[in-house]
């Protein structure tokens, strides 16, 4: 007869764990069963899989992800590499990745890169090495090293937050130049034209709503090299308050500036408070992601909605099927962006 759960448990005599027969037992199930069961397998039913998940959960048994992936020969975690976990941006894409997978049966291993792409190769160099389920990985701008280890590994792979027309290539996203030359048009539209285009840190999705930028100001006449105000430094509301004070003491004529996201937007209008320059009377001002607190600026700002959550949920859902061996639909998904219409345009 099947023990309940109920049971004293019985351990490992080698570590004294509690190991996955403890929990087939006292489920009334075979090992193997219980294994697919707590993996989450679509083979086992509803019913067994609530039964071996009640015992796991009455006994406390955890289990070992070493073991598990020697027995399988197969992994379950995914590597994300995103460049900073200071942007609310990519905790928002993380946390829907997390939502995905986890059901499902896999951990997350996060690697944060600081946009360095030595960086990027040793974090990619160490995690290859454990052999992870699939990988997830932040735009297409990265050294040959990195992209050579990615294509031996034979790891599944899916690219966040632009997207190609290379079929090779699995990505979602959306087009960074066109959401930044919409915001530059809608600018335009307002009957500005003295528009500076205020922007830090520099990473290639920055320098692509740069683009965007420069080719609807071109296409208008009105480009001028002096107005695009571009700094490395890493991006925050100081500094989008600096590059708004020290600019426009050099370009007093400026009637728009478009900030490359909205942590620079928030401190230029803040700024702007502080100088007693009227938004949007005297100065437009727009950003880019539509962060947290941006609806709640005085004035409200206007920006680029950008679906970083769905980036996340639909890359993980990608992976999914890759992981799996199962056929999907496009090698490439656009999710688009929303122009967001506030007080500061």
């Amino acid at each position: 007869m099947a023990s309940s759960p109920s049971a004293p448990p019985r351990k490992s005599r080698a570590s004294g764990r509690l190991t996955l027969d403890d929990v087939a037992a006292a489920a009334g199930v075979s090992r193997i069963t219980a294994s697919r069961a707590l993996r989450g397998e679509r083979s086992v039913g509803a019913e067994l899989v609530a039964r071996v998940a009640q015992a796991a959960q009455t006994l406390g048994y955890v289990p070992d992800p070493a073991a598990r992936a020697l027995a399988s020969a197969r992994s379950r975690t995914v590597v994300v590499l995103v460049p900073l976990l200071s942007n609310n941006l990519f905790v928002d894409l993380l946390e829907a990745v997390h939502r995905s997978l986890h059901p499902a049966g896999y951990q997350i291993l996060i690697g944060v890169t600081h946009y360095q792409a030595d960086e990027e190769e040793a974090l990619l160099a160490s995690y290859l090495a454990h052999r992870p389920a699939g990988l997830l990985v932040t735009g297409f701008d990265r050294t040959q090293r990195c992209k050579d280890m990615i294509a031996q590994s034979g790891v599944p792979c899916v690219h966040l937050m632009e997207t190609s027309t290379d079929p090779a290539v699995h990505c979602v996203g959306f087009s960074q130049t066109q959401a930044g030359g919409a915001m530059t048009e809608h600018l335009l539209a307002q009957g500005r034209q003295r528009i500076a285009f205020a922007a830090a840190q520099l990473d290639p999705r920055v320098m692509q709503r740069l683009d965007g930028y420069r080719m609807a100001m071109q296409a208008a006449g009105l480009w001028d090299a002096e107005l695009e105000w571009l700094s490395p430094a890493p991006s925050s509301m100081a500094l989008g308050a600096q590059l708004l004070e020290q600019n426009l003491a050099r370009h007093p004529d400026v009637d728009a500036i478009f900030y490359c996201n909205d942590d620079l937007a928030q401190g230029g209008l803040l700024a702007a408070l502080r100088l007693h320059i009227a938004v949007p009377q005297q100065l437009a001002v727009a950003g880019f992601n539509d962060l947290a607190g941006s609806d709640q600026m005085l004035p409200t700002l206007t920006t680029i909605r950008t679906p970083r959550r769905q980036i996340g949920h639909s890359a993980a859902q990608m992976l999914l099927h890759l992981m799996r061996d199962e056929p999907i639909d496009t090698h490439s998904v656009d999710l688009g962006w929303e122009l967001v219409q506030r007080q500061s345009t």
